[in-house]
């Protein structure tokens, strides 16, 4: 089946990779909310270069790319603490993934500070280079390092996992 390069292949290309697309933005925010904005952001931006985009062949790489450096200038904008009128008596879930068994550690990461989350999150979500991560979020490969050596290190002092197996998921790659 040949690939569409117009419209149609745009919409083709969201309608299969929205959920992951989703996904992905909320583990980058924390929230279901923004990681919809962020998601409707990077899409807008890939359909205004779409023909472009697609003849370099990796319109996904494209939208995650967009969707860390877009999350990255969020936070570094706002940098303040989302203050409400009144505190909620539960928490909410409205349509965000289930976590179930890792929710202690998703509640950990939320504690990380926003440039440390989006380093594991690409490091051990998606599975990207130190050379890949530095790449998408603008900074020097020594950075990521060490941003990912102290997210770890913040990590292991916040959370526990249930079967006491942290020092296995927080070990550093080789």
């Amino acid at each position: 089946m040949e690939s569409k390069t117009g419209p149609e292949g745009f919409e083709e290309f969201v309608r299969g990779r929205a959920a992951g697309l989703l996904r992905y933005g909320y583990v980058l925010t924390g929230s279901s909310h923004d990681a919809a904005d962020l998601v409707q952001e990077a899409l807008v931006r890939l359909g205004a270069g779409w023909s472009r985009v697609r003849q370099k062949g990796n319109p996904e790489g494209y939208v995650r790319t967009t969707m860390a450096r877009l999350y990255i200038s969020w936070w570094r904008r706002r940098r303040r603490e989302l203050l409400v009128s009144e505190v909620p008596d539960r928490p909410g879930h409205d349509g965000e993934p289930a976590l179930n068994e890792q929710s202690g550690l998703w509640q950990a990461l939320l504690r990380l500070p926003p440039g440390r989350r989006a380093v594991l999150v690409l490091r051990y979500y998606e599975v990207c280079t130190d050379e890949e991560i530095a790449s998408i979020l603008g900074v020097s490969r020594g950075t990521v390092r060490s941003q990912a050596a102290r997210g770890l290190e913040q990590l292991s002092k916040t959370w526990e996992p249930a079967d006491g197996s942290t020092a296995a998921l927080l070990k550093e790659p080789t």
